[in-house]
């Protein structure tokens, strides 16, 4: 009998045990690290279902972890981009985009680096930051040191502008240039280091790795040259002329149209090669930080969140760049990797509308920080525990930067995609209605299908009702307020141009005429007859 209360009282104080380590392991700080890539196609890793590409470590996180299928960068541009994902904002709210201004100080304090910092997180940054962080005096300039917060951080290995993919001209990785001349490997290298240093520590870390692959130009590591020296690339279906018919005006206005053309017939072989070469050296570059993180021994408790600043166009629709609202251009590969989770290694999908304004509440919300209510994106980590639900309805997707024309507000969900281009000076307004479940290459305008109606009529609620959020809490300035107008879908033309200033009214009806085509067909002659002056190109200001 007392044997009996004896074993009775083994077998509960050890279900206790386990319970309370259970509960400690599953609320314990994890560490975490961020690995935000720059224009990066949604297409560009073999987990995405592309055959040709080899991202043996990218797709080994993915099937360790949650994938979404559906994830999206609100605004596709660096800059602005890059801003959201640390503060959780639309860009309306941080007023950070190339033209429009940085992020002020009082936004960056409530990002996600500062707040895991005060929370005692050891913090560190790495790579190309990408925004300023200034006063209200300030502009979006970000090409010195003293525009960008090195000192919100504990360790910084980061560069101010675009930086340089020869390493040693990047100022603070000049002692990984002899044995990585390449910055992506110099990237992965100074990760390394920064774990090495956090695995001593008894504080849990934050380590944000932000590299410029696979950014323009397209100088890949000539160490990887051989690794798609033979592959032949397959083009999309909507790639190049394929999809260009449908498309209103006001989306072949701009230089993404007009002027980008690495990915033209003439050069698309060449221009594929070096841009998956460039991402090969992410992946090889990823393999080293989780490396590091294993033989540190803190891999089981270090989440990952994988994905891209933007998109890429690569020739789909005739674009090249990223910036507009097309699944190429504004859609991101996206992966959250928590190794505590028991659905870790599962290899599960979500479908999810998800996107870059989701990683600064997730990543308070695994810290065990309350997630300030200024910020527009959803923690994700319910969908860890249910891949099938969802956190929100639909999203927006912003242009209001580059030619005037392709200014445009988008609203996406699960299904659909409607697009409003509120441009029509000498040409007329136009829409976009896209079912994505049957059309992801978006080829099929539904816009006047008469069965698709009540669709649409729900897509133009969610993208009123969203416009009505814009203009009640939208930045005072950076002419956020007068893009809430120019994208009501109410207001005449007549009543947009009254309510801007002579410099944008000019700027909305003397856009750059010079270079403005009516026919695609001019554009290969014309283009394939200027190479021989025209210079390498080299990103500076603009599309980022």
């Amino acid at each position: 009998m007392h044997r009996h209360y004896f074993a009775s009282f083994v077998v509960l104080a050890w279900a206790a045990i386990c319970s309370v380590n259970c509960w400690a392991v599953e609320n314990a700080r994890p560490n975490i690290i961020l690995l935000l890539t720059d224009d990066q196609s949604y297409n560009s890793v073999r987990y995405a279902g592309n055959t040709q590409v080899k991202t043996p470590n990218l797709d080994r996180l993915a099937s360790a972890g949650l994938i979404f299928d559906a994830a999206y960068d609100t605004t596709s541009i660096c800059m602005a981009s890059r801003a959201q994902v640390m503060t959780g904002m639309y860009e309306y709210k941080t007023g950070c985009n190339f033209s429009h201004g940085p992020l002020l100080r009082d936004k960056w304090r409530r990002s996600y680096p500062v707040l895991l910092r005060d929370a005692g997180y050891f913090t560190g940054f790495v790579g190309k930051f990408g925004f300023a962080v200034k006063g209200e005096e300030g502009d979006s300039n970000y090409h010195h040191n003293e525009d960008i917060p090195i000192d919100s951080f504990d360790y910084w290995c980061g560069w101010p502008g675009q930086g340089s993919y020869q390493t040693a001209e990047n100022e603070f990785f000049l002692k990984y240039a002899a044995e990585y001349p390449h910055v992506t490997q110099a990237v992965g290298a100074a990760s390394r280091d920064f774990i090495k240093a956090a695995a001593t520590d008894e504080q849990p870390f934050c380590l944000s790795v932000s590299f410029k692959a696979p950014h323009g130009p397209m100088s890949p590591d000539p160490a990887f040259d051989a690794v798609y020296a033979e592959t032949v690339w397959e083009e999309s279906p909507n790639y190049d002329q394929r999809g260009v018919a449908h498309l209103p005006e006001q989306a072949k206005s701009g230089r993404q149209y007009l002027t980008i053309n690495d990915f033209e017939p003439d050069r698309f072989q060449k221009t594929m090669r070096k841009y998956q070469q460039l991402v090969y050296g992410i992946d090889v570059a990823v393999g080293m930080i989780r490396a590091e993180l294993e033989r540190q021994g803190v891999a089981d408790n270090t989440v990952i969140l994988f994905l891209s600043d933007n998109g890429y166009n690569c020739g789909s629709h005739g674009f090249g760049g990223k910036v507009l609202p097309y699944e190429e251009g504004s859609r991101s590969p996206m992966v959250l990797y928590d190794p505590r989770h028991p659905a870790s290694g599962l290899g599960q999908r979500c479908k999810a509308i998800v996107g870059n304004l989701d990683v600064a509440p997730t990543i308070l919300d695994l810290a065990g920080i309350p997630i300030p209510e200024n910020m527009d994106g959803k923690n994700l980590r319910p969908l860890l525990d249910n891949p099938t639900g969802r956190v929100r309805e639909s999203m927006l997707l912003i242009n209001a930067w580059g030619n005037a024309p392709t200014h445009e507000l988008t609203v996406v969900t699960e299904e659909y995609k409607y697009i409003h281009w509120p441009y029509s000076h000498e040409m007329n307004t136009a829409e976009e209605l896209y079912h994505l479940v049957n059309d992801r290459f978006e080829m099929t305008n539904l816009i006047a299908d008469i069965n698709h109606q009540a669709a649409l009529r729900k897509m133009q609620q969610y993208y009123d009702s969203a416009l009505e959020i814009w203009k009640e809490e939208c930045v005072p300035d950076g002419n956020y307020p007068l893009f809430a107008k120019i994208y009501d879908r109410h207001l005449s033309w007549d009543e947009k141009l009254a309510a801007m200033d002579g410099r944008m009214r000019r700027k909305y009806l003397e856009w750059r005429t010079d270079n403005k085509k009516t026919s695609r067909d001019e554009k290969p002659q014309r283009e394939r007859s200027s190479q021989r002056q025209r210079k390498p190109r080299v990103e500076r200001d603009g599309e980022k």
